[in-house]
Formats: structure tokens, sequence, C-alpha cells
């Protein structure tokens, strides 16, 4: 899939940067195709308009892939420092999570949260 470069690739990658997810090699590795569409549309596109910040961003996305049940939020969880949200401020995003989205979803996930904590390796 060859892209036109409209500055979105450029764009995503620097919001993956300062989230520190590199350059989300694992995804690439996985498949290009969907690695350039999250780096461009995803992350170049949404996660690099104005209006909320990438903390901001960060928290909605990770209450969002808890009400989801996601197995991703594991890697939002491991670099979520890289914005300036703290373990005890997870811990309350996924207490939050529980009348909303339920209360196996937020074990789940504080179940993951805890992996990462102890160091626990993850791709995705």
């Amino acid at each position: 899939m060859e892209g036109f470069d409209d500055g979105r690739e450029k764009a995503g990658l620097e919001i993956l940067e300062q989230l520190g997810w590199g350059h989300n090699e694992g995804t690439r590795a996985i498949d290009e195709d969907l690695w350039r569409i999250i780096s461009e549309a995803n992350f170049g596109t949404i996660w690099a308009r104005p209006g909320l910040s990438l903390r901001d961003r960060e928290m909605i996305c990770i209450s969002i892939l808890i009400a989801i049940g996601a197995h991703g939020v594991a890697m939002h969880f491991k670099h979520a420092h890289h914005v300036g949200i703290t373990d005890d401020e997870l811990k309350e995003i996924i207490l939050q999570t529980i009348p909303y989205a339920g209360l196996p979803k937020a074990l789940g996930a504080m179940a993951l949260l805890r992996k990462v904590q102890s160091g626990a390796e993850f791709n995705l």
C-alpha cells in the first residue's frame, strides 16, 4: 500500500515517539499496511489534532479499551507514564469504568495492569 506524503506519517510517528511507543515496530512486523494505516490515520490524523493533550487522549483511549475488553490496553498501561499518567491514576481509570463498562472488564484490566507493573512484556 503506497501512501502519499501529506505529513500524516511524520505527524503520526512523532505522536508515537511522544507516547513512548517508538515507531510501533511490533505492529509493523505484523503487517506493513496495517502499520501505515495506524500511523497515518489514527496517530497522524486523530491523535495529532488540536484540542486535547496527549495525556487526555491517552486517558480516553485507555478507558475505551477497558470498556471494550481489548487486551491491547496493556501497551497503553505500559507507556502511559510518557504522558504523565501515574500508576495511581491508571488504577483510578480502571475503577471509574466499573459502573459504565462492568466489573468483569475492570477486573480484566486490573489484572493486565498488575502484569504490566510486574514487568510482563506485551507486543501489541
